[in-house]
């Protein structure tokens, strides 16, 4: 009877055993298609984004070029002509910019280290940071001050996975909607509470600076770094 016992209890075993590796195997195999397939979103609207430059550069030389050829006296502007803009261009794009999952992608992140190039969206929320990395504060990519960008450390390698590894020398690079790129050098790196929001506004005296900001493995405190342009 004992013996009976003892068997359907290896069954038992058996089956749960095999249940869980089947579970693992499923896990694993969702966590590599995810990855691949955020990968391959990412690459895809850095393409458009990249072509969104050159066409950008394009438009602007070509219209350099048909204000050169254009009678002088057509580019007089009226000083009593209240619709007149007094002949100040616009900067930046044209408010067309490339999306993901209906957020702006407002440039890129490249981090060699790491093996990280992926796109940076206009703000970070829960769906946004599922697809790439988000600012969270300041005034801009590669603008003078300090632009927070944060992004999920995920068990599989996205974003800012391994930003543990990030060392004080190490390069960051971003190229904003205006098709600069700008290198970064991180010199400094710090683990902060989820509570402490004070990198979100230091002073950086004029310089241009980003902070990387995610969660650490346990999730119990953020891993925070600063880099200034060169």
């Amino acid at each position: 009877m004992s013996e009976g016992k003892y068997s359907k209890f290896l069954t038992i075993l058996l089956i749960v055993v095999i249940i869980a590796i089947i579970a693992l195997l499923g896990f694993l195999g969702y966590d590599f298609y995810r990855k691949y397939y955020i990968e391959k979103q990412n690459e895809e609207v850095l393409n458009q984004f990249e072509n969104q430059i050159k066409n950008q550069v394009n438009n602007t030389t070509n219209t350099i070029t048909n204000e050169i050829n254009t009678d002088p006296v057509e580019n007089i502007v009226n000083p009593y002509d209240n619709t007149s803009n007094g002949g100040n261009s616009s900067s930046g794009s044209n408010g067309k910019y490339p999306q993901m999952g209906g957020y702006n992608v407002m440039g890129k992140i490249e981090i060699p280290k790491t093996n990280v190039k992926c796109a940076i969206l206009e703000k970070v929320t829960r769906k946004s940071i599922e697809l790439a990395v988000g600012i969270q504060a300041g005034p801009g990519l590669n603008k003078p001050g300090n632009t927070v960008i944060s992004g999920h450390n995920y068990r599989n390698g996205l974003f800012f996975s391994n930003n543990g590894k990030l060392e004080n020398g190490d390069k960051i690079y971003i190229t904003d909607e205006n098709g600069n790129r700008v290198a970064y050098t991180i010199y400094n790196k710090y683990i902060t509470s989820p509570n402490d929001a004070q990198y979100m506004t230091r002073n950086t005296e004029g310089r241009t600076e980003i902070s990387l900001s995610t969660c650490t493995d346990d999730t119990q405190g953020r891993i925070i770094i600063w880099a200034r342009a060169d």
